[in-house]
């Protein structure tokens, strides 16, 4: 499983228009083949700071996420919502079962 961590700082005029674009990708994003999970998190900590975290089921999900129409449509308006560049984490890892 690939897991994925994506920080976006958002200027808190744009907030809710970026929120109203991050839905479709959300939507779209966990329709996908090889989605395991998709969720934007608010930081409690910091203003204007949210973390998508994804989860794969493998790399070539990840590739063809990358790929996909509503995935590049996000990533060409993002900069118009961010303060900073995007901070992206992957991991890979396996679900333990307790």
């Amino acid at each position: 499983m690939i897991i994925i961590h994506a920080e976006m700082n958002v200027t808190s005029e744009l907030e809710a228009e970026f929120l109203e674009a991050v839905k479709e990708l959300i939507e779209a994003s966990r329709a996908e083949a090889g989605n395991v999970s998709y969720k934007l998190l608010k930081e409690t900590d910091k203003d204007d700071t949210y973390l998508m975290v994804e989860q794969w089921k493998d790399q070539e999900a990840v590739v063809a996420h990358n790929a996909s129409t509503h995935f590049q449509a996000f990533v060409a308006k993002a900069p118009k919502y961010l303060t900073a560049p995007l901070q992206v984490q992957a991991f890979s890892g396996q679900l333990i079962n307790k």
